[in-house]
């Protein structure tokens, strides 16, 4: 089984719990990590015999652009859309991270991660 991995995605968003949040928004950074079979794709050379980082970025834009109160909910529909829409895709790992989030404390950032 192969890997590929795309790390790092930077957005601004509007998700959280706080009224102000989905006001003033905050940074989030996404990591997708995909099990797949891309051997074929290896040999020939052939972007549609594996999966197109494009896509996986442009799903994760669009989904993070929707609004919700919780970046667990933002997570799943993600994985339901990478499921959905990416041909070969045998295990995802999607981990969502909220920079500097608005608690009484000073925290750098909280995650989630999801496996599925």
């Amino acid at each position: 089984m192969n890997k590929i991995l795309v790390e790092g995605i930077k957005l601004y968003a509007y998700h959280g719990c706080m009224e102000e949040e989905g006001k003033i928004g905050g940074n989030y950074i996404v990591d997708v990590t995909m099990e797949t079979d891309f051997s074929e794709a290896a040999e020939t050379d052939d972007l549609t015999k594996t999966i197109d980082y494009v896509v996986v970025y442009n799903i994760v834009k669009k989904q993070m652009a929707i609004r919700s109160m919780l970046i667990e909910h933002v997570g799943k529909r993600i994985i339901t859309e990478l499921k959905k829409e990416l041909r070969g895709l045998i295990k995802v790992d999607l981990k969502i991270i909220k920079l500097n989030p608005p608690m009484n404390g000073n925290v750098e950032r909280v995650s989630i991660i999801i496996s599925e």
